[in-house]
């Protein structure tokens, strides 16, 4: 039986959307592949100890090491673990994780060498960040989208008569949540019945609190959910017919990906990974970041156009087809097999 380590933040928190840990490890268990974790533990110092404590624990039990990587302080989280990996000669595969990891690519070369150059293979979850590690050098890499289960997701068109607009995302200030306040003002503005529902828990940054102050001052009625689980959000999202993605750095969304699924129309921000995700104007629309007038133009667009809208959605669900676990599952087992 295969086996591997997967390092990544594994924490049951309610200030945290679901984590590539949370979704990845469980189904390559449901393919026989015995999957240990590290680590759940919520202090930060504790848990890169936890997580070289079970590098040590598992070395030469495992046949892999996974380890979800990402641009802020989890880089060094993996750096460390990558660092130990090679020192008992385990075969580890960093999972390139956050729309902004070019950064690390930039500020930190020697360390991403030492990081990157010597893994068994980088799996890069989008196009967009497959092309920025081959433009830094990198060619020990494999594109492997993140991936849902379609079945879960039922499409449905549904008319943009009056935009209820849903976004899901953490409050944090990279996801710039206040630009989805700003267009449902923007909206309403040109006399267009709106409603907004925000979906996520609250990152601690600020965010959510500013979000909420913007509201009442514009003296705009937004429903804040906090955290949902996949399934409430999925059923939720079936009083909805519009998904606005306000970010100002992003790679490749699961929750844009399951928008699209559900016949969801998405606009979004043209940033990162976006355009490797969405076709602009034939599976959604993009505009620049932080364009509250170019969100509401690219909306009334919708709204005018029905048979466009129909059209849209039904060829981003097709897109997203190729997302389904039953195809992403043979790239995983090609590779840990």
């Amino acid at each position: 039986m295969t086996s591997v380590l997967y390092i990544g933040n594994n924490l049951k928190d309610s200030r945290r959307n679901i984590t590539g840990i949370a979704h990845l490890g469980p189904v390559l268990e449901g393919e026989g592949i015995r999957v240990f974790y590290a680590s759940s533990q919520k202090n930060k110092v504790v848990r890169l100890l936890d997580m070289l404590y079970a590098c040590w624990k598992y070395k030469g039990k495992v046949d892999y090491v996974l380890i979800d990587t990402y641009s802020t302080l989890n880089f060094w989280y993996a750096v460390w673990v990558a660092q130990l990996c090679r020192m008992f000669k385990s075969k580890y595969i960093p999972i390139l994780h956050g729309g902004n990891l070019e950064m690390r690519l930039k500020q930190n070369p020697l360390w991403c060498q030492r990081l990157f150059n010597r893994a068994l293979i980088n799996i890069a979850p989008s196009r967009f960040m497959e092309n920025t590690f081959a433009r830094y050098g990198y060619n020990n890499l494999r594109y492997i989208p993140n991936s849902i289960d379609l079945d879960k997701y039922q499409f449905k068109s549904r008319p943009l008569h009056e935009p209820q607009i849903l976004w899901v995302r953490s409050f944090s200030n990279i996801y710039n949540p206040e630009l989805a306040v700003k267009v449902m003002k923007g909206l309403k503005d040109e006399g267009i019945n709106t409603s907004l529902c925000m979906v996520g828990p609250d990152s601690g940054d600020g965010s959510l609190e500013a979000t909420k102050s913007l509201a009442g001052a514009l003296e705009l009625e937004v429903s804040f959910t906090g955290k949902l689980s996949k399934e409430k959000w999925i059923a939720l999202s079936q009083d909805y017919n519009l998904f606005i993605n306000t970010t100002n750095f992003d790679n490749m969304p699961v929750s844009v990906i399951e928008a699209m699924a559900l016949g969801l129309p998405v606009v979004s921000t043209n940033v990162g990974g976006m355009s490797y995700l969405i076709d602009h104007e034939r599976d959604g629309i993009l505009v620049n970041p932080d364009a509250e007038a170019e969100f509401v133009d690219a909306i009334k667009i919708l709204i005018s156009n029905p048979e466009r809208l129909k059209t849209m959605t039904k060829a981003a669900r097709q897109k997203v087809e190729a997302f389904d676990w039953s195809v992403v599952r043979e790239q995983w087992l090609t590779i840990l097999k």
